[in-house]
């Protein structure tokens, strides 16, 4: 009733106006669909603020930022979502107290805290160690690529593992590189210049990443949410219709990863219900 009301205010003062023509009419319904859309969304949230009833802890590296998106409190009105992000943290560098973003420390307080509230806690990590530190590291160390990628697989496999013993664990699987070859442009691509190993190469790495992990979180009983068949496209990379529509950003879409994840989420958490 809220925005028919709007609405009505909006079209009375839009059929008012006397100047414009055509163009200013255009522009004015636009203004007011934005208005319209940024009241809903305060709305929304305020909702989800007041009403939610389940907190679900989400710790990994800024992809798993797209759970603050606003569609997770559009499906999941009666949750809210905690995340604890920590840009360029890696599996292969958890067991590494002196690591720059010492990711380690920060994930195991998160769960310890998540334990105390019973709460879920998501994990989703592993997308910096397979676009870039694995191959780093076998190219520093002249190391295999397998025997790096065994080194990063054991820390995230540990990581769950304690998750899983103290609170609700739930792992979504690491996204596929969006990096192309021919990008060289953009923060991260600046960063991962060292690294040769082409985008197919690199999905590849990932899509095994993400098959071992899977396998230990069977053992461990740990719901895994596997999105690698839905994010692949027609030529084996990454499906446009998840990139990001800035170039230089490598997360995927915020939206479209949203759309993606919500489905498996949804039957993972009534797990725990």
């Amino acid at each position: 009733m809220f925005c028919w009301f709007c609405w009505g205010l909006g079209f009375g003062f839009v059929l008012r106006s006397r100047r414009g023509g055509i163009e200013g009419l255009v522009r004015k319904c636009r203004a007011i669909d934005r208005l319209m859309k940024q009241l809903l969304l305060r709305f929304i949230r305020a909702c989800n603020r007041r009403f939610a009833g389940r907190t679900v802890v989400v710790i990994g590296d800024s992809h798993c930022e797209v759970f603050g998106h606003d569609y997770f409190r559009i499906k999941f009105p009666f949750t809210r979502f905690d995340v604890r992000a920590i840009h360029g943290a890696t599996a292969s560098g958890l067991e590494n107290p002196n690591s720059k973003t010492r990711a380690g420390n920060y994930f195991e307080e998160a769960a310890l805290s998540a334990a105390f509230r019973g709460t879920p806690v998501i994990l989703m990590l592993g997308e910096v160690d397979t676009g870039f530190v694995i191959w780093y590291r076998a190219n520093k160390y002249a190391a295999s690529v397998d025997l790096m990628m065994e080194t990063a697989v054991k820390n995230y496999t540990k990581l769950i593992k304690h998750v899983s013993e103290r609170c609700s664990a739930i792992v979504i699987s690491t996204p596929l590189p969006t990096i192309s070859d021919d990008n060289d442009w953009g923060d991260i691509s600046n960063q991962r210049k060292a690294v040769t190993a082409s985008q197919v190469d690199r999905t590849a790495l990932t899509i095994r990443f993400n098959s071992e992990i899977e396998k230990h979180c069977s053992i461990l009983n740990v719901p895994y949410i596997n999105l690698d068949r839905e994010s692949i496209g027609v030529d084996g990379l990454i499906s446009k219709a998840l990139t990001h529509s800035d170039p230089s950003n490598h997360h995927y879409n915020p939206l479209a990863h949203a759309k993606v994840i919500t489905p498996h989420l949804r039957r993972a958490l009534r797990r725990y219900q």
